[in-house]
């Protein structure tokens, strides 16, 4: 049900003329909502960036926000990781989460990054308590939000709005007509407006026109690494290879393109998001099984053989590199005697 209303959503179909009241209702009770938690916002004593979206469904966050974690540290920072913790069991936050934490009590996505960026992953749903105990603890000298655009307790230095290139802002409507969180306007306040992979979809033109930087981000294979042991296979293995393509993510459709452009020819197994894997989910007739990098840590104490992870790294245009290395100078001149600037 759920993928046939994004496939809606994302088509180049005109909205549901009859569904635009509920629409407007919603964009007007998110508007009131960002006014009312901006005012009481959290200021942290340190640099906050979030990572986010105003689209419902997968826009390549977390393989940019490590990429972000681990850009910061060239530039001399110690970035701490702030995530909600969406799909783990526990109710104790904050919790610093480490590469060899349980997925199914932490969440998928901070055990992955625990594990990409090496940084400290905190997590907890409400981000101002999260960055209140980060500074406490001393983890680190720089925040960084992930997932957490409308997270409007916790106030924010930079802003880094991702879409999907293909995908862009689908019929360009707010929930339920389309998938838009916030309206479009919302990307005037923001500093970066990201789209990953080549930006085609005919809404870009909308998004352009209210966002200050736009940028691409292309993500890029890493490596091919068996899920239990330490071998690693190069990419050419999967060109003209059958392959059982298993993702448990938002817009799992992402990851099979990526299998099929590496020349593999892919069985796609879609999973819900943040699905929890057991055994008998592999019970795949044909070839080997190649999953998301988010899905592996989920699978780790799963009895599985042939099962292979393809890491996903997140690359970049040139332009942007440029432009967050001279605010994230700017920044560090700033956090010696100020905190971070609200964004309104």
């Amino acid at each position: 049900m759920k993928s046939r209303i994004e496939r809606y959503w994302y088509a180049s179909n005109r909205p549901l003329r009859w569904l635009w009241p509920l629409a407007q209702l919603f964009t007007g009770l998110a508007r009131l909502r960002r006014y009312l938690h901006t005012r009481s916002a959290y200021q942290s004593s340190l640099p906050v960036l979030v990572v986010g979206n105003v689209t419902v469904g997968g826009t390549g966050k977390s393989p940019f926000t490590a990429w972000l974690a681990a850009f910061v540290q060239t530039q001399g920072w110690q970035p701490v990781i702030l995530s909600r913790g969406y799909g783990g069991s526990t109710r104790q936050y904050p919790q610093l989460v480490g590469a060899d934490s349980d997925a199914a009590e932490c969440g998928d996505e901070p055990v992955m990054l625990a594990q990409q960026t090496g940084c400290p992953v905190v997590i907890d749903p409400q981000r101002r308590r999260a960055a209140a105990w980060v500074e406490q603890q001393g983890l680190g000298n720089l925040l960084i939000c992930d997932d957490g655009l409308q997270h409007y307790h916790l106030a924010r230095d930079l802003e880094f709005v991702l879409f999907d290139g293909a995908r862009g802002a689908g019929n360009g409507a707010p929930l339920p007509v389309g998938p838009l969180r916030e309206a479009l306007q919302r990307l005037r306040n923001a500093d970066y407006c990201l789209s990953t992979g080549e930006p085609v979809h005919e809404s870009w033109r909308a998004i352009e026109a209210q966002a200050h930087h736009v940028h691409q981000v292309t993500q890029q294979p890493g490596r091919l690494r068996h899920l239990h042991s330490s071998e690693v296979r190069p990419l050419q293995w999967l060109s003209d290879q059958t392959i059982n393509g298993v993702a448990g993510i938002a817009n799992p459709e992402r990851f099979f393109d990526s299998l099929i452009r590496l020349g593999a020819k892919v069985i796609p197994h879609p999973f819900p998001d943040h699905h929890r894997f057991v055994a008998e989910d592999f019970n795949l007739a044909h070839g080997p099984v190649v999953m998301t990098a988010k899905d592996a840590v989920k699978c780790r104490d799963l009895n599985l053989d042939n099962v292979w992870v393809l890491e996903v790294t997140a690359a970049p245009d040139a332009a942007l590199v440029r432009l967050l290395t001279r605010q994230l100078a700017n920044l560090k001149a700033a956090t010696v005697t100020t905190p971070g600037e609200l964004h309104g």
